[in-house]
C-alpha cells in the first residue's frame, strides 16, 4: 500500500450552539473557515442567527464539484 500523500489537521470550535456556528482552523491557513446555517437548513434547524455563513454541506457540494 502507498503512503498518504496529504494528511490535514483541522481543529472545530463551536462558537455560536444556538445559531449552529462553527469556526475550523485548517492547518497550513492563517483564516478560519466559518460555517453556520442559511436558506432551508436554518428552516431545519429553527434558527434565525443574525449572520448566515455556508453550511458544511455546500462545502462539501463544492468540493465535490471542482
Amino acid at each position: 500500500m502507498s503512503e498518504p500523500i496529504e494528511l490535514t489537521e483541522i481543529t472545530i470550535l463551536q462558537k455560536d450552539t444556538a445559531n449552529k456556528i462553527r469556526q475550523a482552523i485548517i492547518n497550513g491557513f492563517e483564516e478560519p473557515i466559518l460555517y453556520g446555517v442559511h436558506g432551508g437548513v436554518k428552516k431545519f434547524y429553527g434558527v434565525e442567527p443574525e449572520i448566515e455563513y455556508p453550511s458544511t454541506l455546500d462545502h462539501i457540494v463544492s468540493a465535490a464539484g471542482g
